[in-house]
């Protein structure tokens, strides 16, 4: 890779980041068209992007094409990139743009369709690594489990409920740990609009999740209070039953 500012290897790269001054050598190296550069760009925001976009539009389905235009806007955009702000929020404030154009047009054109992949979904989830898997547990038991994917499947479904802007900022703060500062460069709203959106973003989703997680408790109690007399009466769990001579 061509030396420019002390940024030598893609380790170089990924370390540059600390600081507009080591971030201004990581953005010569992209407009100067290093490959390498490029390649450490769509590693480090390929996932973060996609999971940004497939959250924010109406048919997840979409998402693969509208990342793929959000890269494609950025390279081609490089050149006016002048660092008002950090690469990150710079690149996901295409990334809102290109997913809440996308999710406009779904709305005025296909509303009335129903997506086979969009019902595989609803019904299953979807199949990237979402940050909400900081609930699960990995010492619980089988049921804990299942009960902790199925939380982060319906937070997943039911976040597609939260209308906008409320969503895509509520993504950005609990999804993608943007700080209230680099939400309002990402959307160009006030800080006090971020915190505004933040509240009623949660609030919606909390209603939405109420009902289920009620639902979930009982039936987790239940669960709980049959193992333990199962544990406690080892003769009624074996269906054996002993006879007195």
């Amino acid at each position: 890779m061509k030396a420019v500012a002390g940024v030598t290897t893609l380790a170089d790269l990924a370390s540059a980041l600390g600081t507009r001054t080591e971030e201004a050598a990581v953005v010569a190296e992209l407009k100067a068209g290093s490959e390498d550069a490029y390649a450490w760009l769509i590693a480090q925001f390929h996932q973060p992007v996609y999971s940004l976009v497939y959250r924010i539009l109406t048919d997840p389905a979409d998402a693969p094409d509208t990342t793929q235009e959000v890269f494609l806007k950025v390279f081609r955009g490089i050149g006016h990139f002048h660092g008002q702000s950090s690469l990150k929020t710079w690149i996901y404030r295409i990334a809102v743009h290109e997913a809440s154009n996308r999710r406009r047009w779904w709305m005025r054109h296909k509303a009335r369709e129903m997506s086979m992949e969009q019902e595989s979904t609803e019904s299953g989830g979807p199949a990237f690594g979402v940050r909400v898997d900081a609930l699960a547990d990995h010492g619980d038991s089988p049921l804990d489990s299942a009960m902790h994917s199925e939380l982060r499947a319906r937070v997943e479904r039911e976040l597609q409920s939260v209308p906008e802007p409320y969503r895509t900022t509520l993504v950005l703060r609990d999804l993608e740990e943007l700080s209230y500062e680099e939400i309002a460069e990402v959307t160009g709203a006030s800080l006090g609009t971020v915190k505004s959106r933040l509240t009623r973003g949660r609030d919606a989703l909390k209603q939405l999740l109420m009902q289920h997680l009620q639902e979930w408790q009982f039936a987790l109690g239940v669960e709980r209070k049959a193992a333990e007399e199962e544990r406690d009466c080892p003769v009624a769990g074996s269906g054996e039953i002993e006879v007195a001579s």
